[in-house]
């Protein structure tokens, strides 16, 4: 059986892609900090709990799932955003960003890379649609986006000689637990969001391509632009 890695894996998007893969006939090593409130069980679901941050305990994890499993996706899915005027972040959370969203997602490709040129495997990467564009009062969230696309892009061209496919998504407001700790949330009507449905059929779709094809850049977005304060 082929073997997957998602991080993120116990809520929004990286579980939805999980449950996905899963039906695709792939064993799944989700990673997360904390799988309590997940209400989802499958023999192929293996939960790993380590917080990716802790790049010690993330290697080690990694490294043992990697001596035994036929690893053929890698998906760097976790990430955390504050938002605000920069002058207003704390260092602690700009580390969390830059630890969550770029560092982990870097060290995890190495370690995984010559497993993944061996099996012709891929490494999606869920961005943000802020990596495209300018974004005010999320200045350092989109940085950290923004260097997660363009190591994308240059991992491609790096490897896709040995077979490797390296997709980023970039999807836009998406109806998930990730604005929970701001002032605003996606809007009411569902034409103002996407969902984690519509990211999970992405990675369907990336994965469904002939050998030879590769889709390297997907961006999702609602039909209408709206956020709601809270």
């Amino acid at each position: 059986m082929k073997s997957a890695i998602v991080t993120g894996a116990s809520s929004g998007i990286g579980l939805e892609i999980s449950k996905r893969l899963l039906k695709l006939n792939y064993r799944v090593y989700g990673i997360s900090r904390d799988f309590s409130k997940v209400n989802f069980d499958d023999r192929n679901f293996v939960k790993v709990n380590c917080d990716i941050t802790k790049i010690g305990e993330l290697t080690e994890k990694v490294k043992q799932i990697n001596k035994t499993e036929e690893i053929h996706i890698l998906v760097n899915n976790a990430g955390v955003g504050f938002f605000g005027p920069h002058e207003e972040l704390n260092v602690s959370k700009i580390h969390a960003m830059v630890a969550t969203n770029l560092e982990a997602p870097l060290i995890l490709t190495q370690l995984l890379l010559r497993k993944l040129k061996k099996n012709s495997g891929f490494i999606i990467n869920i961005s943000s649609i802020t990596a495209k564009k300018w974004s005010t009062y999320g200045c350092a969230y989109a940085a950290t986006k923004a260097g997660l696309s363009h190591f994308a892009s240059s991992l491609f061209e790096e490897t896709r000689k040995t077979g490797v496919k390296v997709v980023t998504i970039h999807p836009d407001m998406t109806k998930t637990n990730f604005y929970d700790n701001s002032n605003f949330r996606e809007g009411d009507n569902e034409e103002t969001y996407i969902t984690t449905k519509c990211i999970a059929d992405a990675v369907d779709m990336i994965l469904s391509q002939r050998e030879g094809t590769v889709v390297t850049d997907i961006t999702i977005r609602p039909q209408k632009h709206m956020i709601v304060r809270k």
